[in-house]
Formats: structure tokens, C-alpha cells, sequence
């Protein structure tokens, strides 16, 4: 069954806060191999000019990937998660994230498509401080692969 292409342009309510822990962007980095002084040492973070540790650039997929279950288990729109895999995915910085930050995602489908018996589900979220500073644009593309 191809996905509900009616979900394009939806959006769904902003999520709870997520509080950014220094612990968690240290976690983080150093699962991805990320040495970067400023990733776990808040005076070097300081000495950068950040407030405290900064997180790596695909830190976001911590909070993102939490935050799309609003999108997939909606089961109107029709998607099997046994047979999706990630595409694509990218991040537009109005600023970096921080130890401290307390973020919010807003949800949105940006499109539907299909090809060669796949479906493509492009999803767009924002992430914005509780207080409404843009942070993050963060673009995911799933594919659920057709049926054999």
C-alpha cells in the first residue's frame, strides 16, 4: 500500500523540551569518534566562544529521531518500518547546539513520492529552543522499499 500522500504539508505539535546534557554531547562525541576539545571540555568550549560543550553537527539526530514517531506511527499514513531504510539526511545551523539548550521539535511532511516501486517520505523538522530561537532545520529521508 503506497503511503497517504495527503500527509504532505502536515505538521504536528511542537514535542516536550529535550534538555541538552553536557554528559550526552560527550556520549555522543565519542561514539563517532569525535575528539574536538570543545565537544567535551567546557573551558575549551568557552575558549571557542561557546558557552559550554558544543555538539557535533549530527547531534540533532538524538532529539529528530525521537520526534518523528509522531510522523511514522501514525498509522493512517500507512508506512512498514520493517521495510524502511534511511536515504538522506541534512542540517541547516542558525546556530550551534549547547550543553544546556532546552529543544523542541516541530514536525512537518515536506513530500511523498514514489519510484520504481518505493516510496519516498522526505520529513522537515525544526528545532527551536522552549523560548522559540531557531537552532536546527533538520531534512530525513526514509524509503520504504516495495513489497517482493
Amino acid at each position: 500500500m503506497p503511503l497517504d500522500s495527503s500527509f504532505v504539508g502536515r505538521s504536528w505539535p511542537a514535542t516536550p523540551p529535550y534538555l541538552v546534557g553536557r554528559e550526552k554531547i560527550r556520549e555522543f562525541a565519542a561514539a563517532i569518534g569525535a575528539t574536538d576539545p570543545e565537544y567535551h571540555d567546557p573551558e575549551a568550549a568557552r575558549a571557542a566562544g561557546y558557552p559550554d560543550v558544543v555538539a557535533p553537527p549530527t547531534f540533532p539526530v538524538v532529539v529528530t529521531m525521537a520526534a518523528s514517531r509522531q510522523i511514522v506511527a501514525d498509522p493512517a499514513l500507512g508506512l512498514d518500518y520493517s521495510r524502511v531504510v534511511h536515504g538522506d539526511q541534512k542540517f541547516a545551523y542558525t546556530r550551534p547546539v549547547v550543553a544546556g539548550d532546552s529543544l523542541v521539535c516541530v514536525n512537518t511532511v515536506d513530500e511523498i513520492t514514489s519510484r520504481g516501486g518505493h516510496d519516498f517520505l522526505t520529513t522537515r523538522t525544526e528545532v527551536t529552543t522552549e523560548a522559540g530561537e531557531p537552532v536546527v532545520t533538520v531534512w530525513s529521508k526514509l524509503v520504504q522499499r516495495g513489497e517482493e
